[in-house]
């Protein structure tokens, strides 16, 4: 598995051997939101980086999952639709939302690595 990339809003990136990156929320996150009870995936299309892709909702709040950085969603996690709760159990593998490809895949070394995202959440657990 290759690195992860993280980003402020708690969304986890993978580049994959295809040149897709996979995207997901993370352990921080899902564990925020406590049980998950609905995935709506996004549409295969090309989505502006900032612009909500995708939503999740739990028990206790639905939450926008946003695009990382410009690009075309090739590929969604169907197996989210019958078992959303695979965002609780596996987060970073079963638990995954989309694939898209980058109009810049430069852009993915300028996201945080795990370290980055390491000490945000420790600025968060701080604040």
């Amino acid at each position: 598995m290759s690195e992860l990339r993280f980003t402020e809003d708690h969304e986890w990136l993978r580049v994959e051997t295809d040149g897709s990156v996979t995207v997901g929320i993370t352990a921080y996150a899902q564990n925020a939101l406590g049980d998950v009870v609905y995935v709506q995936l996004p549409e295969l299309q090309q989505y502006d980086k900032g612009a909500e892709a995708s939503t999740v909702e739990s028990v206790k709040a639905a939450s926008g999952v946003y695009m990382p950085l410009t690009g075309e969603v090739v590929a969604v996690n169907e197996g989210l639709n019958d078992s959303p709760e695979l965002v609780n159990e596996d987060p970073l593998g079963e638990g995954w939302f989309f694939r898209f490809i980058p109009a810049d895949m430069s852009e993915v070394n300028a996201l945080l690595d795990q370290d980055a995202y390491d000490r945000l959440l420790k600025a968060n657990d701080d604040a």
